[in-house]
């Protein structure tokens, strides 16, 4: 499509949807734009068609009428935070953003629930809750910005996922809109229903199947009291396996997270959280829970981490240095930002018992590669998220850090894990995907997403590879002698 006919496609769709959402809230001039061509993922920039944002539930249905009339595609975004592409626009598409759904509509301590638009973000449901000496548990890293429908998009996790589960464990309902512009809830108020569990394949299917209009999430009571150790250890071999030491041992932490030396150092510089900057690798653990229940766990956690070679172990001594602590982590993302132009940061999963080898293996990629690898982990529930260092004005870096994000996430598989934890597949999986899943299987997907979308309008192209995309990347890996993935042979 040149420009002059995209431009006119571009006046002619912004016209009819200025018919159905109020004029200011259609945007098509290219200042306007150019804000929506990435998620947090900025290595892969599009420009939408436009972008357009509906401020009640009515409208959004409208809009996916006629982009479904017209043959539209349509890309949902929520806050923008996420980092696998997932909202990346289509170029002759419109980005569907949710920013204006953003209030709280109801919050009920008797039900233990809150029923929310998809543009709250994911720490104001735990404020509002707080009078009601509740809170919402999942708290990814970017919870302070990223928003409640976007976290059912992608199954967001966070530090204190390993007890109390991802997004999908704290649903109630969901509310969506499908292409052709119905509005179905799928869930409700009673503890199981019959039927497909059909809540729990829309979380984490990444805007495909539908658009997210309402979510209605559990809350759970503010613990009486939680702590946090904090241990310092000489290698990240030894902290991984610290990490196996402490599940095996019967203790269910609230939170359980390692950092590597390059990210310790980060962070400290950033936060001055009060880290042991000479550590390989420190780990957070935090039980939670009544008074007499923390004491002894702690304690627990305490001769554990000792007896599976910390060299040091710190507990919060308050409420204060406990929230320093985790500041510390969560900050760690952006900390990192601070020594690197630029980073990649992979999210694969693994079975806790192999985390010392493939903390070899990325140190061993690292080295191959000459690019730096900063480590920050959900380690109690193996959910890695390495941060490959990089500067994009050095040409050739961008597609080298790829590169050795793709043999991370192909080592998570071949170890028995998954290429994604929380961050979803998006555009930067995808490939990917051929190593995961079998051709039957990615049919069966592509079965499921016509289902809702025959015509492929929502959020085309990301996260279900074509086979025909799959049968090249096999091809390339049996032509680099590389047999870890048999099931590529069968393309």
């Amino acid at each position: 499509m040149d420009d002059m006919t995209r431009q006119q496609r571009r006046e002619t769709l912004a016209e009819k949807l200025r018919q159905v959402v109020d004029g200011p809230h259609v945007l098509s001039a290219p200042s306007e734009l150019k804000p929506y061509e990435c998620d947090g993922l900025a290595a892969y920039r599009v420009v939408p068609l436009l972008v357009v944002l509906p401020g009640s539930i009515e409208e959004v249905q409208a809009v996916l009428q006629r982009c479904h009339a017209e043959g539209v595609a349509v890309v949902a975004r929520g806050a923008g935070t996420g980092l696998s592409g997932g909202a990346l626009p289509y170029e002759d598409g419109i980005l569907l953003s949710l920013a204006r759904l953003n209030r709280i509509l109801a919050i009920d301590p008797d039900n233990c629930c809150a029923r929310v638009q998809p543009g709250v973000r994911n720490l104001a449901i735990s404020e509002a809750a707080k009078p009601h000496g509740l809170y919402y548990a999942p708290d990814p890293s970017s919870q302070i910005a990223c928003s409640i429908g976007g976290n059912v998009a992608e199954n967001a996790g966070g530090v204190h996922c390993l007890k109390y589960g991802l997004t999908v464990n704290n649903l109630i309902a969901v509310e969506l809109v499908t292409i052709e512009g119905e509005r179905i809830t799928l869930g409700g108020s009673g503890l199981d229903g019959p039927g497909y569990d059909l809540l729990a394949l829309i979380t984490g299917s990444e805007g495909m199947l539908g658009v997210v209009v309402e979510v209605t999430v559990k809350l759970l009571p503010i613990p009486q009291r939680a702590q946090v150790a904090l241990a310092a250890f000489e290698s990240v071999e030894t902290a991984g396996q610290a990490v196996a030491d402490i599940i095996a041992g019967g203790i269910l932490p609230a939170g359980l997270e390692m950092m590597d030396n390059p990210s310790i150092r980060a962070s400290e510089d950033f936060v001055h959280a009060g880290y042991p900057t000479e550590a390989a690798a420190i780990l957070l653990c935090e039980v939670d829970g009544g008074n007499e229940e923390v004491s002894e766990d702690i304690n627990r956690v305490r001769r554990q981490l000792l007896t599976s070679g910390a060299t040091e172990v710190r507990t919060a001594e308050s409420d204060t240095e406990r929230a320093r602590f985790w500041a510390g982590r969560k900050a760690a993302f952006p900390a990192v930002g601070r020594i690197s132009p630029d980073y990649y940061c992979m999210d694969g999963t693994i079975p806790r018992k192999h985390l010392p080898r493939v903390l070899r293996e990325i140190a061993t990629y690292s080295e191959e590669s000459g690019l730096r690898v900063a480590n920050v982990f959900h380690a109690g529930d193996g959910n890695l998220h390495p941060l490959i260092l990089y500067d994009a004005n050095n040409p050739g870096e961008l597609e080298l850090a790829e590169e050795v994000g793709g043999r991370i996430l192909e080592l998570c598989v071949e170890v028995g894990g998954t290429i994604t934890g929380e961050h979803g597949v998006g555009m930067e999986k995808i490939n990917q995907m051929c190593a995961q899943f079998p051709p039957e299987e990615l049919e069966t997907l592509h079965a499921m997403k016509a289902v809702f979308d025959d015509r492929g309008l929502l959020n085309p192209g990301k996260a279900i590879p074509t086979l025909n995309r799959c049968a090249e990347f096999g091809a390339m890996h049996v032509k680099a002698g590389d047999l870890r993935f048999p099931h590529l042979e069968r393309f």
